[in-house]
């Protein structure tokens, strides 16, 4: 089979073309022929080495793929043996049939990016309708959902963009405001959005000067929960006095500590695919490549010239 193995950790120079063996199954796994593999920001992390989870080499990328196992079903599975490759092995616990009506490159979309939004959202910070919500990076894979779903839940939405295309797709997905993530007064500009107040909830994933300035804004009761950091940047260092003194909420979270839970991944996803299906949820599929063109879309991703989800073609 064709996969991406990696023999060195570094930049998206690393991720190089290789023919492997077919991976093999026990009993508990299930051996999938894979047609659309999803690409993560967290990948960038795995190649350098620098994610949550120690890696080891070599090293196939990748987490989340959709496919037809040997028995014919098409499912959406967590890979347990790296999900850039034409053949992966899942266990037969973490693959989810996907129901007619929703495309393959929908289905990707969901396992990471949309179980995190719904997660932050409902499990982390518990949004309520009438509430305020900030969400960083609005364009990207997360952020496409959260923003769908924050109006489906009933919140006033305000979407950080990078761009004027991004800030308009935010828009058309029903963000109420958008705020261009460059302006030096950040802070000041998410609160102009709001009307001049401080805000309920904030979803972070970009880090460094955006986190200082996310919680910032952070009214008192207002939570901020933060999934990554993409800028490579650590912000100040939160003293808790500070969050006793304004009644503020800072919480991270990983979908890792989901996965093999039904309740938390299985019960999700069948919500997500209902919504898929009953046309009110809209996966935003910005870009996809072929497997041969991995280095080409971490780039992409890394130059934050990405919208919505990015997937791979295992056929190229």
């Amino acid at each position: 089979m064709k996969a991406i193995q990696i023999q060195q950790f570094g930049g998206p120079e690393v991720l190089k073309m290789a023919d492997l063996a077919d991976p093999v199954p026990n009993g508990s796994e299930e051996l999938i022929d894979v047609t659309c593999i999803g690409i993560n920001y967290a990948d960038t992390h795995q190649t350098e080495n620098s994610y949550l989870s120690k890696q080891e080499l070599p090293l196939i990328p990748g987490l989340e793929v959709v496919g037809t196992t040997q028995s014919g079903r098409r499912v959406l599975a967590s890979a347990m043996t790296g999900g850039y490759a034409q053949k992966v092995i899942a266990h037969k616990a973490m693959c989810v049939d996907i129901p007619d009506g929703v495309s393959d490159e929908q289905a990707v979309a969901m396992l990471v990016q949309g179980t995190t939004a719904w997660h932050i959202l409902k499990t982390m910070a518990h949004v309520k309708p009438g509430e305020s919500v900030v969400i960083q990076a609005g364009a990207g894979g997360v952020g496409t959902v959260a923003i769908q779903l924050a109006k489906m839940w009933g919140a006033k939405v305000i979407a950080v963009t990078s761009s004027a295309e991004k800030s308009a797709l935010a828009k058309s997905l029903g963000a109420d405001e958008t705020v261009d993530a460059k302006l030096d007064d950040l802070a000041g500009a998410m609160m102009a959005a709001n009307g001049g107040k401080k805000v309920d909830i904030v979803l972070e994933m970009v880090g460094g000067k955006t986190f200082d300035a996310s919680l910032a804004v952070l009214a008192p009761f207002g939570r901020l929960v933060t999934f990554g950091m993409a800028s490579r940047t650590a912000p100040t260092a939160v003293h808790p006095g500070l969050l006793m003194g304004g009644t503020k909420t800072v919480a991270g979270f990983w979908l890792s500590h989901c996965f093999g839970k039904k309740e938390l991944m299985g019960d999700v996803l069948s919500e997500l695919f209902a919504l898929i299906v009953a046309k009110k949820l809209h996966p935003v599929i910005g870009a996809t490549y072929g497997l041969s063109e991995a280095q080409k879309a971490h780039e992409a991703m890394l130059a934050r010239q990405t919208t919505g989800k990015v997937t791979l073609d295992p056929g190229r």
